[in-house]
């Protein structure tokens, strides 16, 4: 199609929204944020380009896909099953269930295919047995639910965070610098950032958000200062990219975060040789969900596990630990 310039507003999503009444405004700004969307011939991913009058654009509408996922043969990290429960570790790169972008490949496909009709239904057709999530990139223990009885429970357990009840969840993050104290708790509410919709932030206007920290190791630079550290940290609330904005906004992002830690980038000049080549080949933000604890939905027992270093951010730890 063709800009015409009469269309009431010049931003893309506008233009493309008047132009293709067929598609939703949320279904066009998926396709723009993909990079489905192109002007004379280059995608474009921005839904607030200024479109000028006479420029060509083309989109890609892929075909549509099933309302309900299908299951999938995907290898899973199973650590606890039984009737109620499956407990495993996501591996890195495994989006935890369909949005658009990751209709398939995702785990709730990989647990469709392994539990079959058992499935909790609770969650939706699009996140059956989901009761919580890792980002995409994090790695660690996730539990989910396999029929309607133990979705109930462990959902009630997610939403109460431990407070009265045996839910713990603990994280292991590879942050820049070291903390000025051992201990520490962030209480900072978290919303959607103001600018960047694809971002959370630390805003009075958000949700209250609570992560308790404790300081296990420091790391030493080049120059023998300290310039990271791990820390395990422990959830009080669950909120979207919690641990990642609370670090940032503490002045502690996580390594390879470049979504919250981009202007820390250039402190990988101040690590050892070993520590800066497992950073540039890590290409991930360094945290892992490594404890979970919770109430059996069934019997009631209080069930722990925990889960080590996947084999990328041991070798960081190790690296880091490395003088030269």
């Amino acid at each position: 199609m063709v800009v015409a310039g009469d269309e009431g507003s010049q931003r893309l999503d506008r233009v493309l929204a008047a132009r293709c009444p067929e598609l939703s405004r949320s279904r066009l700004k998926a396709l723009i944020l993909d990079g489905r969307v192109a002007i004379a011939g280059t995608p474009v991913r921005d839904p607030a380009y200024h479109a000028s009058p006479g420029e060509t654009i083309t989109i890609d509408v892929p075909p549509p896909v099933p309302a309900e996922p299908a299951g999938e043969a995907i290898a899973l990290d199973i650590v606890y099953e039984d009737a109620d429960i499956i407990v495993l570790n996501k591996p890195r790169g495994l989006v935890v269930h369909p949005a658009a972008g990751h209709e398939t490949g995702t785990l709730v496909n990989a647990l469709i295919a392994h539990c079959g009709a058992s499935l909790s239904g609770i969650g939706g057709v699009r996140r059956p047995g989901i009761v919580h999530r890792l980002d995409k990139d994090t790695t660690g223990l996730m539990v989910a639910a396999k029929n309607d009885k133990a979705h109930q429970s462990l959902s009630a357990q997610f939403a109460d965070h431990g407070r009265t009840g045996e839910l713990r969840r603990g994280y292991l993050a590879f942050v820049w610098g070291v903390p000025g104290r051992k201990y520490g708790t962030i209480d900072a509410p978290i919303d959607r950032h103001p600018h960047a919709r694809e971002k959370m932030a630390v805003r009075q206007s958000g949700r209250e958000a609570i992560t308790h920290w404790e300081v296990l190791e420091n790391f030493s630079g080049k120059d023998g200062k300290p310039v990271a550290a791990l820390i395990a940290c422990q959830l009080e609330t669950g909120r979207t990219h919690q641990i990642r904005v609370h670090l940032a906004h503490l002045g502690h992002p996580l390594l390879g975060d470049d979504v919250y830690g981009p202007h820390f980038k250039t402190k990988a000049n101040q690590l050892a040789p070993a520590g800066r080549a497992a950073l540039a080949g890590l290409g991930r933000q360094a945290l892992h969900a490594y404890l979970l604890t919770l109430e059996h939905p069934s019997t009631g027992e209080v069930l722990t596990w925990e889960s080590p270093l996947p084999a990328d951010l041991a070798h960081l730890q190790a690296a880091l630990t490395a003088t030269e």
